[in-house]
């Protein structure tokens, strides 16, 4: 594999950022009620409950869909307002046919919806996406939780790019010859999204993966945003920082330098749990989340 081919496959997939040389894939309806809403050149899919005044919005890691929610869903509708959506080709949302900003995707979701004030729980590139978010529409978001996040304009290590002698490393290969199947198997299998013994989480991930393989393989033309890691300091509303012990070491780099970056930040790091803790340990993260959202709230 190309070194160039290489990178661009490992970004998209854990950090979330477009590949544009994927095959396109029908997305896969799954059950639950929701709708769409018109976003420029396409729709995105979203779903939203409860009836709380405090409105969250869940955005999803560079992985899976926003079903990857499903066992949190539940306890944050009790709570909040919640909205969740499919990015542009995850889940039942087209994948892109040009070039889009994903920040404003996500300022027209709200505002279609007529939502002037939220908190954003971004996991992996879905956190990478609060923080432009944040820096863009300081006056919408209330406060900022980052699950596994990484900042635009910190590069990434060696190791996370070759992530050499790693299942990930199979299904990267196996994505570029077009094996989406057989890359799912190997990639469900990788011990930084899901931390060892973790076998029901590992399990969930297969399965929702399976049921949507275009979540892998969909072509993406997002626009690239202005580096945010310079521009952190700017950030000042409550920001919770979450990270497994087990996820990759780049995750826990980008984090502290989140961390140093937005003041007054807190970061705690979850024992057990690899980049995906809110399948592997959906009670905890909801706690966390919850608990720090209502004590941080305006």
């Amino acid at each position: 594999m190309r070194n160039f081919t290489r990178i661009a496959l490992v970004v998209a997939l854990i950090a979330g950022v477009g590949l544009n040389q994927a095959r396109c894939q029908t997305p896969v309806a799954r059950s639950g009620s929701g709708s769409f809403v018109a976003v420029e050149g396409s729709k995105l899919y979203y779903e939203e409950c409860g009836s709380a005044s405090q409105t969250v919005v869940l955005v999803h890691d560079g992985v899976v869909n926003s079903a990857v929610w499903d066992d949190v869903w539940p306890e944050f509708c009790k709570h909040f307002h919640t909205i969740r959506y499919d990015r542009r080709g995850y889940g039942r949302s087209p994948e892109a046919t040009t070039w889009y900003s994903e920040t404003d995707d996500l300022a027209t979701l709200l505002h279609s919806l007529k939502v002037g004030r939220a908190a954003l729980v971004g996991s992996s590139h879905g956190g990478e996406l609060s923080i432009d978010f944040t820096l863009a529409h300081p006056e919408i978001v209330q406060q900022l939780v980052l699950v596994g996040a990484v900042v635009s304009g910190m590069p990434y290590s060696k190791h996370f790019l070759d992530r050499g002698g790693t299942n990930s490393k199979r299904a990267l290969e196996l994505l570029e010859k077009g094996d989406v199947k057989a890359a799912i198997a190997e990639w469900s299998k990788d011990k930084y999204l899901i931390a060892p013994g973790n076998n029901v989480a590992r399990n969930r991930l297969f399965n929702l993966l399976s049921a949507n393989p275009q979540d892998m393989s969909h072509k993406d033309y997002p626009l690239a945003t202005k580096p945010a890691l310079p521009r952190l300091h700017e950030i000042h509303i409550p920001t919770l920082l979450l990270t497994g012990d087990a996820d990759i070491p780049d995750v826990h780099a980008h984090a502290g330098a989140i961390e140093a970056g937005i003041p007054n930040a807190r970061r705690i790091v979850i024992e057990g749990v690899g980049h995906l803790m809110y399948l592997e340990k959906p009670s905890d993260f909801s706690q966390q989340v919850i608990s720090f959202i209502e004590l941080n709230g305006h």
